[in-house]
């Protein structure tokens, strides 16, 4: 399933994102997130490595008996720390990603995020993969280590579905001219609209599908971060069962206008994902209220139903820096270590 995309092959504007996003987290990992990565997330402890002989002072409790016997001397197994880990970050790669409101999009706020998790694990000898998810499991690059292969991480997110990656520079509102049909924009429809017929037409998003995947195609413990804008249903079971074995981190990316619709009249929404088409007036003072308030509503329960089912949560502005939502993250997992 992994699938290769070669740098000579994308579109210069990928390209150019990628080396400031290398630039730029680059710095922030080597200035802010130093030490927070590595205290936050453990190895497995100590595992087994050789066996040698015995010395006066070892303790009796570690000789190796069946090798003992077999070589007529005693001998004691030597154990190392496992510290090397493996991250999985699991990017949905949905339409409603494409979505920005203001100087980057929320599939940019995504690789950026990524970048900051790959370059941290780098900088720790740790391994990262990537998982792109939409209705099903898009592309799969199995966890390695290594710059390059942290710099290939960014650019498949980026990357993916640049064929119509138009949409994530459009203005997600435009005020309609007298006697003129209302424009239509790309984005997803308000969460009181959207419920009722967002999966008809095209594929739906599969968190749960890609929890499968998860389970499928890593053996050993991974520390998990599925980024997506979980508009998406029944996805909240197969989480806690991967996070029973993984370690589960959610992390939600909103827009601003996702929350907050400007006063521009009346507009055309399409979503992103369906291609389902609705006429809103957002002159109407109650309807952004409505919007506002079901909105926070849905961060806040998102948030709720996380922690109760023991699953850490982050929330991404994409209009802001993603690095002090994760500094504040690192932090709470050391408060909690300490307890």
């Amino acid at each position: 399933m992994e699938q290769s995309t070669s740098p000579t092959m994308l579109p210069r504007e990928v390209i150019r994102r990628v080396r400031e996003i290398q630039i730029r987290t680059g710095r922030q990992v080597a200035d802010v997130l130093a030490g927070q990565y590595e205290s936050v997330f453990k190895g497995r402890g100590i595992e087994f490595d050789e066996v040698r002989p015995y010395v006066p002072g070892d303790d009796i409790r570690t000789i190796d008996w069946n090798v003992t016997a077999r070589v007529g001397e005693p001998y004691v197994k030597r154990y190392v720390e496992d510290r090397q880990l493996t991250l999985m970050v699991m990017a949905d790669v949905s339409a409603s990603q494409d979505f920005g409101s203001h100087h980057r999009s929320k599939r940019e706020a995504t690789a950026e995020l990524s970048a900051l998790l790959a370059f941290s694990a780098n900088q720790n000898d740790d391994k990262i993969g990537l998982t792109l998810f939409h209705g099903n499991v898009e592309q799969y690059i199995p966890a390695r280590k290594g710059g390059k292969h942290s710099l290939r991480v960014v650019r498949e997110v980026l990357a993916h579905g640049q064929v119509d990656a138009k949409r994530s520079t459009a203005s997600p509102t435009e005020k309609v001219p007298s006697r003129s049909k209302p424009k239509r924009f790309r984005r997803w429809l308000p969460p009181f609209g959207r419920r009722t017929w967002w999966r008809s037409g095209r594929q739906a998003t599969n968190i749960a599908g890609a929890m499968e995947f998860l389970m499928s195609v890593s053996s050993r413990k991974t520390i998990c971060f599925v980024i997506s804008d979980f508009l998406d249903d029944d996805y909240l079971q197969p989480m806690q069962s991967a996070n029973r074995k993984h370690d589960v981190i959610a992390v939600l990316v909103t827009d601003p206008s996702e929350i907050d619709i400007p006063a521009v009249g009346l507009v055309n929404l399409e979503d992103a994902e369906t291609g389902e088409v609705r006429q809103y007036d957002t002159s109407s003072s109650s309807f952004r209220e409505k919007v506002v308030a079901q909105s926070q509503r849905r961060i806040d329960s998102l948030r709720r139903q996380f922690v109760a089912s023991g699953i850490d949560f982050i929330h991404i502005d994409a209009s802001r820096d993603v690095v002090d939502p994760l500094v504040k993250f690192f932090h709470m997992r050391q408060r909690r270590m300490r307890r």
